[in-house]
């Protein structure tokens, strides 16, 4: 699968780092996988997350890997320009028939299950990242764009729309509930608009999951159809956008909507746009550091013993560790 675009990222290294959204994947797996430890507690998020891994490891062949999260209070920020941001959401759905813990008792589980994880990755030669008040989604964009690693080939690996816009000649974006590979030019095939516009389509449609409503009767069909120019790499500016429906002679209803409601595409633009994330001088400045500094390390043995305590020693663990020997062995200072 990745070996299809591999040819079309033009780097002048053979660096290829694989940028994951944590969050995102651990609750794929928290949500799907059943799995309980020794001790009967549910282990599915960890174990799922782990497996996935394995699996990207081995497929993407990275040189470096990197885990962002959410950092505590991670969408105060937004919350503030907006306070319905991510409000309302509805609660996480276990793709299961048996319960065998109170509401409160999942809570704690899936907090425990979400440091475990990070735990498993203290041991991995895996650079972890997270800050508090700063989403995920943003310090994935440094890294992307303003990071020592802007010039190299990057993989990034969430199912969020949102990193659609980051897509450019070093970085493509795997969508793992999709199984799909994109990179900059399949995103203009498929949906007739250029990353480099794809923040104000968004905008536009607004985002049901985070609560951002959008304008009504937009969505990203009609944006390809009634402005064919989002699809070039110019960037389009929401004043241009406007003045575009403004001065057309149709009755259509989308150029009458989009003008009457400015604000809020303003609004959703400065929640959703990535091109400048929303992070401080001293994050950046912590974030450059952790990746400089970081030592990669593998700790095969705490890992082992981690998965032996947890149960799950059996599955075959085999081509990771392979990996991260790789990694470890290449990125050796």
């Amino acid at each position: 699968m990745f070996l299809k675009w591999s040819h079309e990222i033009m780097t002048k290294t053979n660096e290829r780092i694989m940028i994951i959204d944590g969050l995102n994947m651990f609750l794929r797996s928290y949500i799907v996988v059943p799995q309980l430890s020794k001790e009967g507690q549910p282990i599915g998020g960890t174990t799922g997350f782990l497996k996935s891994l394995q699996k990207l490891t081995r497929e993407v062949k990275p040189t470096k890997v990197i885990v962002c999260w959410d950092g505590r209070g991670g969408s105060r920020k937004r919350k503030q320009k907006n306070p319905n941001y991510k409000e309302g959401r509805a609660p996480i759905r276990l793709n299961r028939s048996f319960k065998v813990l109170t509401e409160e008792q999942e809570k704690e589980n899936k907090v425990w299950q979400m440091q475990r994880t990070v735990d498993y990755l203290n041991s991995f030669p895996v650079i972890q990242l997270l800050a508090d008040e700063v989403e995920a989604d943003d310090i994935i964009s440094y890294i992307c764009r303003y990071s020592c690693y802007k010039d190299e080939q990057k993989v990034i690996v969430s199912s969020d729309k949102d990193f659609f816009q980051l897509l450019d000649d070093t970085t493509v974006l795997y969508r793992p509930i999709q199984k799909v590979v994109l990179n900059r030019n399949s995103v203009v095939s498929e949906y007739g608009i250029h990353p480099n516009n794809f923040a104000l389509a968004r905008a536009l449609v607004g985002d049901k999951s985070d609560n951002l409503a959008g304008v009504p009767g937009v969505g990203l069909k009609t944006v390809s159809k009634r402005f064919p120019f989002f699809a070039g790499e110019e960037d389009v500016f929401i004043e241009d956008l406007l003045e575009h429906c403004q001065n057309q002679e149709s009755k259509l209803k989308v150029y009458t909507s989009i003008s009457n409601n400015e604000q809020l595409i303003k609004d959703n633009y400065s929640l959703m746009q990535l091109y400048s994330p929303s992070l401080s001088a001293q994050t950046k400045q912590s974030i450059d550091w952790t990746v400089d500094e970081f030592e990669f390390s593998f700790n095969k043995t705490n890992a082992s013993v981690m998965m032996m305590q947890d149960g799950i020693e059996e599955i075959n663990w085999t081509s990771m560790f392979e990996d991260f020997n790789r990694i470890q062995r290449d990125n050796k200072k």
